[in-house]
Order: structure tokens, then sequence, then C-alpha cells
């Protein structure tokens, strides 16, 4: 039972891991695969931010992201996955569902469906969101898309 519980705060513990921020904020950072898990034992929706190191608008957008009030007082509702470079699975065309550009936000039900509703606004790129209120919107109509599925 003692080891049941400890292995249970352990692998809660090691799950979330601000660190994952790389460049995007301190928040509750999973990788996908745990981030997955995560959503479906709390029930909360995903909100997945795709960038890459090289990139000149994720360094841009990064900070913008980091610091926005918009975000972080919505944050806590949200299961945070942040896929970065080539980490696992975050390459599935899953994941691109209008192609491969980056920065890319991706709202996500709880059980891991996209919410492809849920858009930026801009034609071309439907899923790049250029600032933290914009951001603020989509996280809005996502809590509420995972509760009218």
């Amino acid at each position: 039972m003692r080891a049941a519980m400890l292995l249970a705060i352990v692998g809660c513990c090691m799950a979330q891991d601000p660190s994952l921020g790389r460049g995007f904020g301190e928040y509750d950072w999973y990788s996908l695969a745990d981030g997955l898990a995560e959503a479906k034992s709390s029930g909360k929706p995903i909100m997945m931010v795709q960038h890459k190191s090289w990139c000149g608008m994720c360094k841009r957008f990064g900070p913008e992201f980091a610091s926005s009030k918009d975000i972080k007082d919505r944050a806590d509702k949200f299961v945070m996955i942040n896929c970065h470079d080539d980490d696992p699975g975050c390459e599935a065309e899953e994941y691109a569902p209008d192609g491969g550009y980056i920065p890319r936000i991706l709202f996500l039900t709880s059980e891991g469906k996209h919410l492809s509703s849920i858009q930026s606004g801009t034609a071309k790129y439907k899923y790049f969101f250029s600032n933290g209120p914009s951001v603020g919107i989509a996280m809005d109509k996502a809590v509420k898309g995972d509760e009218e599925l």
C-alpha cells in the first residue's frame, strides 16, 4: 500500500514540469504522453503549444505567452502540453491539421479530440495565435467546448 501511494505521488510530481516551458513560461507543463494521460484523469481540456527552437516567430511569441495575464488567469483550467522540436509524438499528422507551420496552438478535449472549431481567425494559419488576449479568448471557448461535447 505504501509503495503504491509513493509511486503515485512520484509519478504525479514527475509528470508536471515547469522546466518544460522552454521560453513559454513557468506553467505546469506536460509532455505529450503525460499530458494526454493527465487530461483523461482530470477531465480538463488540453492546450497544446507547438514550437521549434530555431523558429524566429516562436522566439518572439514565447515571452508574450509567458507573461500574458490572459493566459495565466486561465491556465489552471487546462492540461498544458508543450511540444518542442522533436518531442515524441508531437509530429503526428493529427497535430498538424492544416499544415506544419509554427508556432501553433491546438485545443483538445480531455479525451484528446481536437477542438477544430477553436481557431485564431487567420484564414491561412488557423491555429497561429499572435498574442495573449487572442489565446485567452480561445481558452474560454475550449473550456465551454469541452463541457458541451
